[in-house]
């Protein structure tokens, strides 16, 4: 049994798919974001300050980047809460049978992915710092960016956990048995993980062009999950990227807006440097990792036809 296939071990009418939706978006869009608010509220100094918006009180009022980022990661613990607690007794499946098709899951792999992509995080920035190190000023604030690296290491997996689990594990899975096959699954929630990005500050800064940047990691996390029949090394690219993110490089105009080592003063521009990942490094991860783990039978992985399991019947004595 594929992965995609895992979520035949539990009930899988539209209905449960709705009701656990229902339960994320409660959870994340809802109760996630009343440590938010309150913070936001706290520090808007008036009420009409408040209701530009709780993003607009953040930036506008002073309040502590740490902060911000602890209390922006809350929401999505509350919707990744509220995503298990859907597929354990709305579903009525194995949290396992989520993440792996594997009998458990295999941390190892997602430690090789981590480290993998802190590797090569480090080798991109370097290289950008190199050709242009008057872009980077030095940012180094000892406390903050000691809260900031606890923060990110202990809390920011949640977030990225989420994300994972809910595209590349719920979602793939769901399509997957309504479309009866794996590439639309794979084209659809990579599309939808993209398209939440719009309003990113990055796409206001860079145009909607940066979203192909977002649409093809989408591509790269999905076509890691199928290969391999689980999302550990989805799940540990993601977690290094936006680790990486949060500590080490920081600007104006990103999402992540921290107490990070350095921070990027250029002019950001959708070129070569945004596309150069998408081309050049994401074949790169794939094929070191189909060596590292032998993956083969590329066409039958990705363009697998979904079916339900047969029960096996006991023979009679």
């Amino acid at each position: 049994m594929n992965f995609i296939e895992q979520a035949y071990k539990g009930r899988n009418d539209l209905i449960y798919y709705f009701a656990t939706l229902a339960l994320v978006f409660v959870g994340w869009q809802i109760i996630g974001i009343i440590p938010l608010v309150a913070v936001a509220y706290y520090h808007a100094g008036s009420y009409g300050d408040f209701m530009d918006g709780a993003e607009n009180a953040f930036a506008t009022m002073g309040i502590n980047s740490n902060l911000y980022l602890f209390v922006m990661i809350l929401t999505f613990a509350f919707a990744l809460f509220s995503l298990l607690i859907g597929v354990k007794y709305i579903h009525k499946r194995t949290l396992t049978s989520l993440v792996t098709a594997r009998k458990k899951i295999d941390w190892k792999r997602f430690a090789y992915a981590f480290g993998i992509w802190i590797i090569i995080s480090l080798i991109s920035i370097s290289m950008d710092y190199i050709s242009e190190p008057e872009s980077f000023v030095w940012n180094f604030k000892p406390l903050p960016f000691l809260i900031l690296v606890v923060i990110s290491f202990l809390f920011l997996p949640i977030q990225t956990s989420f994300e994972e689990l809910l595209f590349r594990g719920y979602l793939m899975q769901g399509f997957g048995t309504l479309f009866k096959n794996a590439i639309y699954p794979l084209i659809i929630t990579s599309v939808i993980f993209g398209m939440l990005h719009y309003f990113n500050p990055e796409v206001q800064k860079l145009g909607s062009v940066i979203l192909i940047y977002y649409v093809a990691t989408g591509l790269l996390f999905g076509i890691v999950t199928l290969m391999d029949d689980g999302t550990e090394l989805a799940l540990g690219m993601h977690a290094a990227n936006n680790i990486v993110a949060a500590v080490l490089v920081t600007s104006d105009w990103m999402v992540f807006q921290t107490d990070a080592l350095w921070v990027d003063v250029s002019e950001p521009s959708a070129g070569f440097e945004t596309f150069f990942p998408v081309l050049v490094v994401y074949p790169v991860v794939i094929w070191i990792f189909s060596k590292k783990y032998q993956w083969k039978n590329w066409k039958t992985k990705l363009l697998a036809e979904i079916k339900k399991p047969v029960p096996v019947e006991k023979e009679s004595i």
